[in-house]
């Protein structure tokens, strides 16, 4: 594998990367790839990012991140490519989209202050809450993921974002809790927290405030980070958002290791081989319908009726 280093120059200050070029298929996991950079522009619109490679000198470029991502994105080198992190296939960001294992993308516009079965498998079972702004100025409801119920064995996981009218990224407004039991981290990049009853199950932060990578060994990996939908944000897509809420919600990336050709849910029938993708993909907005299917009772239900969670009997527990 050819080492490659990445040369930043970002808002006057020098950064050096390096990382190591993949090989194989292209990214599809809610982890930056390894042939990939994540880069922040400092509130730069354009930098420069220089590729250097040891066996074929590449000249500089000036990158500037697409409009939906204009703080953060992904560049790919050597050819300075750019791309949104929620780009990546198994990512679900915004009003939501969903990036599907199949690598299409569509719209879920679900419902305000319901839940809906994302991914339901033999024994793994993801909802997702979903909170909502109405603007009657465009006769139109707006949603986002706002927490997630995961469940697993005889355990469940809970991800959220705190509701909050005021907006600071320095505050964390991350809300975790496994098995009822509150989980509170240090507010440190390198903060772990590894579950005492089921150790394969470990919650990093990715940053620190607002940000966290949840693994489950053999199962899962999920990129957590709380969101606000900013003023600008507001007054370009419309949402009406005002001074009382922010919005907070989550931006996702899902990585799965072990899913079941039963696969079902919002997303997780992406991930079945027999999956046909029967939506517009030449719309700009291909949405998703079919909502009652995926209603769930509860941030922790599994009734939706597509539910696959513990049919077959094996470990299944009364929640």
């Amino acid at each position: 594998m050819a080492k490659l280093g990445f040369l930043l120059v970002c808002a006057g200050l020098l950064v050096v990367i390096t990382t190591v070029s993949g090989q194989g298929t292209p990214p599809s996991s809610s982890d930056v790839p390894s042939n990939f950079v994540l880069v922040h522009s400092f509130g730069q619109r354009t930098f420069t990012a220089s590729c250097q490679d040891t066996k074929k000198n590449k000249p500089g470029c000036s990158i500037t991140c697409p409009n939906k991502c204009q703080d953060e994105c992904l560049v790919f080198c050597p050819t300075c490519r750019t791309i949104c992190m929620c780009e990546l296939p198994g990512n679900v960001c915004g009003d939501p989209r969903f990036n599907g294992g199949d690598g299409n993308t569509f719209y879920f516009h679900g419902k305000k202050d319901e839940d809906f079965c994302i991914v339901s498998d033999t024994n793994l079972h993801i909802n997702a809450h979903f909170i909502g702004q109405f603007n009657p100025s465009v006769n139109r409801n707006f949603t986002w993921v706002q927490s997630l119920g995961i469940m697993f064995d005889s355990h469940r996981l809970f991800i959220g974002a705190e509701k909050t009218a005021v907006w600071d990224d320095d505050v964390d407004r991350l809300n975790i809790a496994f098995d009822e039991q509150v989980i509170s981290m240090p507010a440190e990049k390198t903060a772990r927290w590894v579950s005492a009853s089921a150790p394969e199950l470990s919650i990093s932060r990715s940053k620190e405030t607002n940000g966290i990578i949840v693994e489950l060994e053999g199962k899962f990996k999920i990129m957590a980070n709380v969101i606000p939908i900013t003023e600008k944000e507001s007054k370009i897509h419309n949402y009406g958002v005002g001074q009382e809420d922010s919005l907070a919600h989550l931006d996702l990336g899902f990585k799965f290791y072990s899913l079941t050709d039963d696969v079902h849910g919002v997303l997780g029938q992406t991930y079945r081989p027999d999956y046909v993708n029967r939506l517009d993909v030449s719309k700009k907005m291909p949405v998703m319908g079919g909502a009652p299917m995926y209603v769930s009772s509860d941030i922790f239900a599994t009734d939706c009726n597509v539910n696959r969670f513990h049919l077959d009997g094996a470990g299944a527990v009364a929640f």
